[in-house]
C-alpha cells in the first residue's frame, strides 16, 4: 500500500543516505545510495531526495511525479516545500492528486475533473474555476501551483516507476555484484576500461577532471560521469572488477565471477561488437592455439587485437602457431 513506511531499512536508506550500502573507505565522498537506481540516481533527483527526504513509498510516489512534471518541481512544489507553505504530502505531483484534492474539499466531481484536465495540459485555471476553488476553502498557493504548471504525470505511471526502481534498489543491496553487472552492461558504451580497472584512484581523478571542466566537458565525458560515480560506488564498497577473459566472458554482457564484476570483450575500447561477439563464440567453441588463430577464426582487426593486448587478454598466447626448432 502506498501510504506504509519503507519496510526494509537498508533499501529504504538509499534514498535517505548511504547507509544500506556498507562503504569500506573512509571519507566516501557521496552522500546518497541511489546512484543507478532508475528515476532517482541523477542529480536533479537526488536534489528532490534532499529536499523531501522521503519516509514513505508514497513519498517515493510523489518524487517520481515531480521529476517528470514540466514546471511541476522547479519554481512550483520546490518552492512551497522549501518556504514551508506546503508539505511534501500537499503539493501537487500528478495529474490525479488535483481532482482528489478539489473533491475532498467540496468542489463538483466534474468541476474537479475539467480543472485537472486543463491543469495537466499546461492550460492553468480559468477566473470561473479559480473562483469556485476559493470558495471551497483551496488555498491561494494551490491555485498559483495550479497555473504554473505545463504537464503533469498519471499516478499509475509513478507507481510503475517507483516499484521497479524500488526492486532494484533491493538488488543494488542484497546482490551487490548482480545489480552493478547489469548496470554497467546497460552503459557499455560509456564504460571507460582503461580508466576504471586502474582502481578507485583514477576513477575519482577522472570524475575530478570531467568536474573541472565543467560547460567545457564534452558530450562522452558528460555521458561517462553516471558510470563512473557507481564504479566509484562499487569499488568503495569492496567490491572489484575482473578484465575480460577468454572462454568465461559474455561478448557484450558483464558477469558475476569469482565474486568480482567480470567485463565482456566489448568493454574494451576497440573491440567492436561484432568482433566481440565472434571472439566469445569462437571461445566457446575450441581453444585458441596462438594469436593468429584467435585473430582468423574470430575475424580481428589489429585494433581489436591491440585492445586485447593492453589489458592481457591474450597473456600466455604465442603470437603464431608456427614452432621455433632454433
Amino acid at each position: 500500500p502506498l501510504g506504509l513506511p519503507l519496510q526494509d531499512q537498508r533499501v529504504s536508506s538509499l534514498f535517505l543516505g548511504t547507509d544500506g550500502l556498507d562503504i569500506k573507505i573512509p571519507e566516501y565522498r557521496f552522500r546518497h545510495g541511489s546512484y543507478g537506481i532508475p528515476e532517482f540516481g541523477t542529480k536533479f533527483v537526488r536534489q528532490m531526495l534532499d529536499d523531501t527526504k522521503p519516509a514513505r513509498f508514497s513519498d517515493l510516489v510523489r518524487i517520481s511525479g515531480f521529476s517528470h512534471g514540466e514546471n511541476v518541481w522547479i519554481n512550483n512544489a520546490q518552492e512551497f516545500i522549501r518556504s514551508g507553505t506546503a508539505t511534501m504530502k500537499e503539493a501537487i505531483s500528478t495529474r490525479d492528486d488535483i481532482m482528489n484534492y478539489l473533491i475532498h474539499k467540496g468542489v463538483p466531481h466534474k468541476t474537479s475533473f475539467k480543472i485537472m484536465e486543463s491543469v495537466r495540459k499546461g492550460k492553468g485555471v480559468s477566473e470561473d474555476d479559480a473562483l469556485v476553488m476559493k470558495q471551497n476553502q483551496v488555498p491561494d498557493w494551490y491555485v498559483e501551483s495550479c497555473r504554473r504548471i505545463q504537464y503533469m504525470f498519471p499516478k499509475a505511471h509513478a507507481v510503475a516507476y517507483v516499484m521497479m526502481s524500488y526492486r532494484i534498489a533491493y538488488y543494488k543491496v542484497y546482490h551487490p555484484e548482480a545489480f552493478y553487472a547489469v548496470y554497467f552492461t546497460t552503459k557499455i558504451a560509456d564504460f571507460d576500461a582503461e580508466t576504471i580497472l586502474k582502481g578507485i584512484q583514477a576513477v575519482t581523478a577522472k570524475l575530478d577532471l570531467i568536474e573541472a571542466k565543467g560547460k567545457n566537458a564534452t558530450k562522452k565525458e558528460e555521458d561517462e560521469v553516471s558510470v563512473l560515480e557507481v564504479a566509484y560506488e562499487m569499488y568503495a564498497r569492496g567490491f572489484e572488477f575482473a578484465s575480460a577473459r577468454i572462454g568465461i566472458s559474455d561478448a557484450t554482457r558483464f558477469q558475476c565471477w569469482e565474486g568480482k564484476v567480470l567485463l565482456p570483450f566489448m568493454a574494451l575500447s576497440g573491440v567492436g561488437e561484432n568482433a566481440a561477439k565472434g571472439l566469445a563464440e569462437e571461445s566457446l567453441k575450441r581453444p585458441f592455439l596462438s594469436i593468429d588463430d584467435l585473430r582468423k577464426r574470430a575475424r580481428l582487426n589489429q585494433t581489436a587485437v591491440e585492445a586485447l593486448q593492453i589489458h592481457g587478454v591474450l597473456s600466455g598466447l604465442p603470437e603464431s602457431d608456427q614452432l621455433t626448432l632454433f
